[in-house]
């Protein structure tokens, strides 16, 4: 991260680091398993036959102690058809309709998916059996101003076994330590655009990875389902914690929205168009090896994608339930980590069973214990990302990376190893494998005295490229578009790119073909391109990506621009 903010230190301000959001998961140990659910209904004396009658009292029952505590306290409750509808929205509508400022809001009710239990008969057996399995039941969203969290919401599912769930906003938190320190902000949503004492501000982001958890959710269990002691008065059960979802944000606050769009599309560009597989896997935490290639036993899919949203443009790389994005929040950048499966990383830790003996590499867990060595992963890969990232502006002259260009080549033949760089040409912008020589040239190059021969270079040679002709202009875009980033293109792709439609005559076709290929030929000579194995695709090197990027800009670049930049 010290080089991104090296690189642009005129234009940011400071930087934020903290979750984001955090997703928190409330489950009874001895009732998660058809067992526990067996021992709970034996201790209460209940047949198998009259589970689904005492369920549904049970459910009853903590419906009605939801709606009692809301009408106490004078609040609204509200049955929602759809589950999809966005709950936080009708929640702060109803706190600025009623002029809540702190404690319970309203309590909103809707069938949600869950795992829950179910008792059915085995028809081979003609015995009722427990399976866990998934269901819909209904839920009840408690949505408060906490005096600690700030606004936040807390789920139960009002069937066995009574999972419960809170998400909490770190900045909403952040709002709170703030408030209750003196200290000054600009708040627009879940962002900081100002803070009067970054320093300040993220000692206090720290102190909630130290945060009395047993205490404050305690609380929060307590509050929705206040007949929690009366269910498990016979089968005592106590909530067990783990963190299901988080969201680390690096807010790297600029000094405005114009300067962070300054450079935000060429960030988002670059992210689009260079990284790859590799890339994200380095991102998350997976070892890369020295080769660069992705290893056998990774089998998952790595994604990428670009969508417009309301907080801006993002883009998000996947892998395996766990996602790095970034995008524009008003005048901030936000890099984030969002883990799902923490069980990919692996952290330095001590083992659950032996917590005072040695430390070693095991995978990262879901409990609360590991919240800050999950706060350090989501760091890490962050600044990952955001190193990456300051690439972007490169700084390698037009002229050293269009010179070779310009320049005749020579293509190696297919078991020769490529001929040794030029001044400004890399080894690897040279391709390994072209067509084989024929016989005829073979015999006629054993027939060239050796003195002769070793002057001169083996291969066939190539002619130079000239960007500025509209020719091969008009190959070097066609090329380098973004539809190829993925697959690569064919000869016919590049045929109906640079001849518009598909003719039906055959011999047309033919000539336009070959003429293709001896681009391709070029391209490949010049390393702007590489052959897929066993394929007959071709894709844009790196280097051939940073080549023809520069060279088109600056084809493409005004006189003014062209001077104010040499100046």
């Amino acid at each position: 991260m010290n080089s991104f903010l090296t690189r642009f230190a005129r234009l940011v301000t400071g930087v934020l680091c903290g979750f984001d959001r955090l997703f928190l998961c409330a489950s009874l140990p001895n009732l998660v398993r058809p067992f526990g659910l067996q021992n709970y209904l034996w201790a209460n004396g209940v047949l198998f036959k009259e589970f689904a009658e005492h369920s549904e009292e049970v459910t009853d029952r903590l419906v009605a102690a939801s709606q009692r505590l809301a009408q106490q306290r004078g609040r609204e409750t509200r049955y929602l058809r759809y589950a999809h509808v966005r709950k936080d929205e009708i929640a702060r509508e109803i706190a600025e309709r009623d002029h809540i400022k702190n404690g319970l809001i309203c309590v909103l009710r809707t069938l949600d998916p869950c795992k829950t239990f179910k008792i059915t008969k085995n028809k081979k057996t003609r015995k009722l059996e427990i399976h866990y399995r998934e269901g819909k039941c209904l839920h009840l969203y408690h949505y408060q101003i906490h005096p600690v969290f700030g606004f936040m919401h807390t789920r139960i599912q009002t069937w066995f076994p009574f999972r419960i769930y809170v998400c909490i906003n770190g900045r909403e938190w952040l709002a709170r330590q703030m408030d209750q320190a003196g200290l000054h902000y600009c708040k627009r949503k879940n962002t900081f655009t100002w803070l009067e004492d970054i320093a300040q501000a993220q000692a206090l982001l720290n102190q909630q990875l130290q945060a009395n958890w047993s205490e404050l959710l305690g609380g929060l269990a307590r509050a929705v389902n206040p007949i929690h002691d009366e269910i498990f008065a016979k089968f005592p059960c106590r909530y067990h914690w783990s963190v299901q979802d988080s969201e680390w944000a690096s807010d790297i606050m600029f000094r405005s929205r114009a300067a962070l769009q300054e450079v935000y599309p060429q960030l988002i560009r670059h992210a689009i168009t260079t990284f790859d597989a590799v890339d994200v896997l380095r991102f998350l935490g997976k070892p890369v090896p020295a080769s660069g290639k992705v290893l056998h036993r990774c089998r998952h899919e790595v994604i990428t994608n670009l969508s417009e949203r309301v907080e801006g443009l993002r883009i998000k790389h996947s892998l395996n339930g766990n996602d790095i994005k970034m995008y524009d929040k008003f005048s901030v950048l936000r890099p984030e980590s969002t883990l799902r499966n923490p069980y990919e990383f692996k952290v330095y830790r001590t083992t659950h069973a032996n917590p005072d003996g040695p430390k070693g590499w095991y995978p990262l867990r879901k409990g609360l214990v590991d919240l800050p060595l999950r706060a350090e992963v989501c760091q890490a890969a962050n600044e990952r990302y955001l190193e990456a990232l300051v690439a972007v502006h490169d700084t390698t002259p037009v002229r050293q990376l269009a010179e070779p260009l310009c320049r005749p080549t020579v293509a190696p033949t297919k078991n020769q190893q490529p001929p040794p760089c030029r001044e400004g040409v890399r080894s690897q912008d040279l391709p390994c494998e072209t067509s084989a020589p024929s016989a005829t040239a073979a015999t006629s190059a054993s027939a060239v005295p050796p003195a002769a021969r070793a002057n001169k270079p083996e291969g066939r040679r190539v002619r130079a490229l000239n960007p500025m002709a509209a020719s091969d202009a008009a190959l070097l875009k066609a090329v380098s578009g973004h539809n190829f980033l993925i697959n690569g293109l064919r000869n016919r792709d590049l045929r109906r790119l640079l001849y518009g439609d598909d003719t039906t005559d055959g011999a047309e076709t033919r000539r336009r073909s070959a003429a293709v290929t001896r681009q391709l030929r070029l391209l490949r000579a010049h390393g702007l391109i590489d052959k897929v194995p066993r394929t007959h695709r071709y894709l844009l090197t790196h280097h051939g990506r940073q080549k023809i990027t520069a060279v088109l800009a600056a084809c493409n670049a005004t006189t003014e621009v062209l001077i104010k930049s040499a100046a």
